[in-house]
């Protein structure tokens, strides 16, 4: 047992009061992430005839905190333990503890040791950045997230233990992504606190690597997210034409896979319409569940809209609600959005919730509505997620994939806005009227028969609809 000598005293210190007095130095010298990343997976084992014996994860581990803190250990031990303090690793490979003491030099050492902290009741726990709000209890289960939410309570149970690794969810915005994927974390770290769960979006995670990058970082931000038991990346879209991130993300990746740990992961279409992501990233995506958020359908709708004004405190009338869910068909947000701004016109303007007030409040909200969206954005927002030039749409070419994006451009400016079937045939080449009506009778087959073509046609309209907020 080591001891430290004062002039008042002789105090026993044990290996856990040593431990925390060093966090104290370390802390204080290094950033939030390398504490987390290289100071917290560690534990102190024992002490006794003054060395320290502690326990790291890997041979890696070992190696870099011997490179790149050992004077930082030295300086933290002689300040908790005293000048003659030693150190003995032990390194664990595979889960399972070497079974002779490491004696080489560098892994048993006299003044100048190198470890790392085991993450106490004394230390706090990684930032998960999960909205708390965002559980199982409050996500409305409907026949367009069966199968997501079947498979999101199965990783919750068993992360990194299901077929379902890597669990790639995808739908058009505002139907319910973030909340599956956050209620997935949350669960997770109430049930089993001692896992290291995060969430971030794409954006941060970027935002992240650029910083370690100027930083001179970005091996201790690749360690930090390697070090996850459960990573939830949300919106991956946004990694697109980003290539160095790509590749930290992709090595990220393997290493957590590799290690059984569990990623999850959201966008906003189809990992085979990721256009401009690394083929290797896409083809990993295969290895576990893709599964796809519809529309909710009416009785989900209404399911959503009752559960919501229940937790708002407010008491709607059926057909206040009946006429919300009909008229808002394709965005749970914006069911959202319509009863907050109903509660706000009760409680900050104490007016009544009529029909005609929720009539106008949809009216502001919906996007689904055929306004304000032109043939020209259709288009334009078709070809580029069919990568079809725009120009060839409105040419006389058969080539099968520019016809294929003419349909369909008719079809959604059939669907979205008030144009005549004359005045969209005229936006594609001159085109008359029978031509139009030829190609939504296509899409209309397409659309019965061919589920991924749905998602997409789902997608594209959802980048419609955003563009024209």
């Amino acid at each position: 047992m080591i001891t430290i000598d004062t002039a008042y005293s002789t105090k026993p210190l044990n290996h856990e009061t040593i431990w925390i007095n060093c966090l104290k130095v370390i802390k204080e010298s290094v950033s939030p992430m390398a504490y987390s990343t290289w100071f917290l997976p560690i534990k102190p084992v024992e002490c006794q005839n003054n060395t320290l014996k502690v326990e790291l994860p890997g041979n890696f581990h070992w190696e870099w905190i011997e490179e790149h803190y050992k004077s930082l250990i030295t300086k933290a031990l002689k300040s908790a333990a005293g000048n003659e303090a030693k150190l003995e690793y032990v390194v664990i490979n595979d889960f399972e503890y070497e079974t002779e003491p490491l004696i080489d030099n560098k892994q048993q050492i006299n003044s100048q040791p190198s470890f790392i902290a085991h993450q106490t009741k004394a230390v706090e726990k990684i930032k998960t950045n999960l909205n708390p709000k965002y559980t199982f209890d409050n996500f409305i289960k409907g026949e367009g997230n069966q199968l997501a939410r079947a498979a999101a309570g199965a990783i919750s149970e068993n992360p990194g233990g299901t077929a379902f690794n890597p669990f790639f969810v995808y739908g058009g915005v505002g139907l319910g992504k973030t909340h599956l994927i956050q209620a997935i974390g949350n669960e997770i770290a109430n049930r089993l606190p001692g896992k290291k769960v995060i969430y971030l979006s794409s954006d941060q995670f970027t935002v992240e690597f650029l910083d370690a990058i100027q930083n001179n970082k970005a091996n201790e931000f690749s360690a930090y997210y390697r070090a996850m038991d459960v990573l939830i990346l949300d919106d991956i879209q946004f990694l697109i034409h980003k290539e160095k991130t790509q590749e930290y993300f992709f090595n990220i990746f393997n290493t957590l896979h590799q290690s059984g740990k569990q990623i999850i992961l959201s966008s906003d279409k189809a990992p085979k319409n990721l256009k401009g992501m690394d083929e290797r990233i896409i083809s990993r995506f295969h290895w576990g569940l893709q599964a796809d958020i519809q529309p909710p359908d009416y009785e989900t709708r209404i399911a959503i809209l009752n559960k919501k004004a229940y937790n708002f405190g407010i008491v709607v009338a059926n057909e206040i609600l009946e006429y919300i869910a009909t008229n808002i068909t394709s965005n749970i947000r914006e069911l959202e959005g319509c009863l907050i701004k109903l509660l706000a016109n009760i409680s900050l303007n104490s007016k009544d919730i009529t029909l005609e007030l929720v009539k106008k409040s949809v009216k502001e909200i919906s996007t689904s509505k055929k306004i304000n969206v032109g043939i020209d954005i259709i288009t334009k927002i078709t070809c580029e997620f069919l990568n079809v030039e725009e120009n060839k749409v409105r040419a006389k070419t058969r080539k099968q994939e520019v016809v294929l994006a003419r349909q369909l451009s008719m079809y959604l400016s059939k669907e979205l806005t008030k144009s005549s079937l004359k005045t969209i045939g005229l936006h594609f080449g001159g085109r008359d009227h029978s031509t139009v009506i030829h190609a939504c009778s296509i899409i209309d087959t397409l659309l019965q028969n061919d589920k991924p073509f749905k998602e997409t046609v789902i997608s594209i309209k959802n980048k419609i609809e955003t563009a024209c907020l």
